[in-house]
This record gives C-alpha cells, sequence and structure tokens, in this order.
C-alpha cells in the first residue's frame, strides 16, 4: 500500500468528507472528519505511500493548504465554479470526484502563496475590504438623497462640513435617522481605511523590490504594495502571455471555418482574428490596479508619448489605454524578475503586439 494515493477532500465549516483511490482508481478509503487542525494532520501524517491531496478553493482553502501541503506530496487547492456538473450532488459525491479527477489530472491548481508573503496578503485583503466598503456605504448616502428628490452630484454630500444643512433637505424623520447613521459609519470606515492603508504599506516596505516597483510611473505606495501581496512569486508567470490574463488584459478571439481548399491543398484563410473582448476570469486587483496606473502614467512622459502613438495609429482611445495598462503590467513583471530599476528608455522601443489588437 506504498504507491500513490489520491485523496478528494469535501470541505465545510464542521466537516470534512474524504474519499481515497488508489493507482488503479479504485476507492481504498473514506473518512469525516471534524474541521479541526489537530485531527486533520494526524489523519494524513498515519496515511502510507505517495499522497496526492485535492480540494476545492473556498474559506479554509489557505489554512488547509499550509496545513497539509508539508505532510502529502501534492497538494492542489482548485476552483471549478462556473464547470458544468452532472449527476448526484453531495458531500460524498463531491469528495469521490474530487479524487477521481486528481488521479486523471483533470484539475488546475488555483495559486496559494507562501508563509512569507502571507501578511501582506491578508493586509491587502483588508484594505481592500474596506475601499468597497467605503463605496458601498457612499452610495447608500446618494441613494438616500435622490429617493427623496434631493440632488446631490459630486463628491460635497460626504464631507464633514456642511452635514446639517444636507440633512435638513430630507423631509423624512426616519430617513434623516438613518443618514445620519449613514454618515458615522462613512466616518468610521474612513478612519479603518487610512489605518489599513499605513499598515498594508509598512509591511510592503520590507518586500525588497518595493523601492524598485515604486518608481515606475503609475505605481504608488498602495497600488505596489497591492501588487506585492497579490503577485506573491514572480517566477509562477513565465511570460507576460501568462500575467495578462491572470490581470484580466488578455484579448480573447474566437475563429471558426479557419482553413480553406485552394489548389488541392488546404491553407489558412487570410483574415483578422475576431476579438470577443478581454477574458472573465481574472484577479480584480490586479485589474483596478493595472487600469488605474495607466491612466495616472498617461499624464506624462514616458507614457504619455507612447499612449499617442497608439492615438496616432488610428487606434481607438480605450485600445490604447488597454495596451499601456499591458505594457505597464509587463515591465512590473520584468522588475520583479530582474531586480532592476525602471528604465524610461525602454517604454518607447516598440510598439507591442497588443496595439493592434
Amino acid at each position: 500500500m506504498r504507491g500513490h494515493k489520491y485523496v478528494g477532500m469535501d470541505v465545510d465549516q464542521a466537516t470534512c468528507v474524504v474519499a481515497i483511490e488508489d493507482e488503479s482508481g479504485k476507492l481504498v478509503g473514506e473518512s469525516f472528519l471534524p474541521t479541526n487542525g489537530a485531527v486533520i494532520r494526524e489523519f494524513f501524517k498515519g496515511l502510507e505511500g505517495r499522497i496526492h491531496v485535492a480540494f476545492e478553493e473556498g474559506t479554509q482553502a489557505a489554512w488547509l493548504y499550509e496545513l497539509i501541503a508539508p505532510l502529502v506530496e501534492e497538494t492542489v487547492v482548485c476552483d471549478v465554479r462556473g464547470e458544468k456538473r452532472s449527476g448526484n450532488k453531495g458531500d460524498r459525491v463531491d469528495a469521490r470526484k474530487m479524487a477521481k479527477r486528481l488521479r486523471l489530472r483533470e484539475l488546475r491548481g488555483v495559486y496559494q502563496g507562501d508563509r512569507g508573503g502571507r501578511e501582506l496578503k491578508e493586509l491587502v485583503r483588508g484594505y481592500n475590504c474596506l475601499v468597497q466598503d467605503v463605496a458601498r456605504t457612499k452610495s447608500r448616502l446618494k441613494a438616500a438623497f435622490r429617493s427623496r428628490g434631493v440632488e446631490c452630484k459630486g463628491i460635497k454630500v460626504y464631507g464633514s462640513q456642511g452635514r446639517q444643512e444636507w440633512l435638513g433637505k430630507i423631509d423624512s424623520e426616519a430617513l434623516r435617522a438613518r443618514v445620519r447613521s449613514s454618515y458615522e459609519q462613512l466616518d468610521c470606515l474612513k478612519r479603518l481605511r487610512e489605518e489599513a492603508e499605513k499598515a498594508m504599506v509598512a509591511e510592503a516596505k520590507k518586500h525588497p523590490t518595493y523601492g524598485l516597483l515604486i518608481t515606475e510611473p503609475g505605481l504608488g505606495p498602495i497600488r505596489t504594495a497591492q501588487i506585492l501581496g497579490v503577485v506573491g512569486r514572480p517566477d509562477r508567470f513565465r511570460t507576460k502571455r501568462q500575467l495578462w490574463p491572470y490581470c484580466g488584459l488578455a484579448v480573447v478571439t474566437h475563429e471558426s471555418s479557419e482553413y480553406e481548399q485552394a489548389n488541392g491543398k488546404y491553407r489558412r484563410r487570410k483574415r483578422p482574428l475576431r476579438t470577443r473582448g478581454l477574458n472573465k476570469n481574472f484577479n480584480r486587483t490586479l485589474k483596478t490596479v493595472f487600469k488605474g496606473a495607466a491612466k495616472t502614467a498617461i499624464a506624462k512622459d514616458p507614457f504619455k508619448q507612447f499612449y499617442e502613438r497608439l492615438i496616432e495609429k488610428k487606434i481607438r482611445p480605450e485600445m490604447a489605454l488597454l495596451t499601456v495598462a499591458r505594457k505597464i503590467s509587463a515591465i512590473t513583471l520584468a522588475i520583479l524578475k530582474s531586480g532592476e530599476e525602471f528604465d524610461p528608455e525602454r517604454v518607447n522601443k516598440a510598439v507591442p503586439d497588443s496595439g493592434n489588437q
């Protein structure tokens, strides 16, 4: 029993259902474990052979990965959202399917980072959540004013000054109390966001490449910290072609009937690829970072000149901005990998092939 064993896990808050297959696909074990670190650790220590484990990405995924990875030969955390499901659905069924797909090499792992970058990753997540909470609270405030026909364009409605005047425009006492509560919530969230920003940037400054990245146009302390927290090890992206889909900057193409017959031979049709927008499965933080960096960077050289060259080539402004974002992401990856400083002279050497998409 010392050959390969493939372990599929279905995990929830209270229970882990475990299914084990051998190399031939035979079910050799099934267990029900409490979602408890000590119990799970002892279970995997007791397994014999070369153990491969798979479970879905979820709330406990990072914790389970750190717990199990040192004890087994391979740990795969997979994302099966959006996949078509067939047959019955249940914890035992899902665990067995996971073990089978792991054995057949049908699963693609999701990067979980390493222990060294865990602190920054969590701080980035905390900061991002607070940014979203602030935006939601602002939306609720404006919605409340609009619901009583009060015009509230711009950002003055969010300020600390003139709030009594704004509250006086509401003719409902109950709504006025809700808006007053939203103002208090907004003030609290802004304070927490500032604290989270300081902690995130302070942790990012410990990274050896922080000082190199922050010199790149469009990347300030916040965006630099977010990149370092999300990217983790840059060597997991072989080239920029692997980074672009991860950032949501890859152009999706669609082609059909590619070949035609001419003079008794088959040849590829001479027609441009049809695009279908950008890829939809991506990391939202990095897409926001690089698109925001592109908008900031084109305000001055060298990216201003680069952007204007694209416009002169009759490329649509939105596609030109996308190309700038891809250029910035490619330069960022090169800096992370090489440890070299940003070189402005290299920005305008050539327009990348993405500019013609």
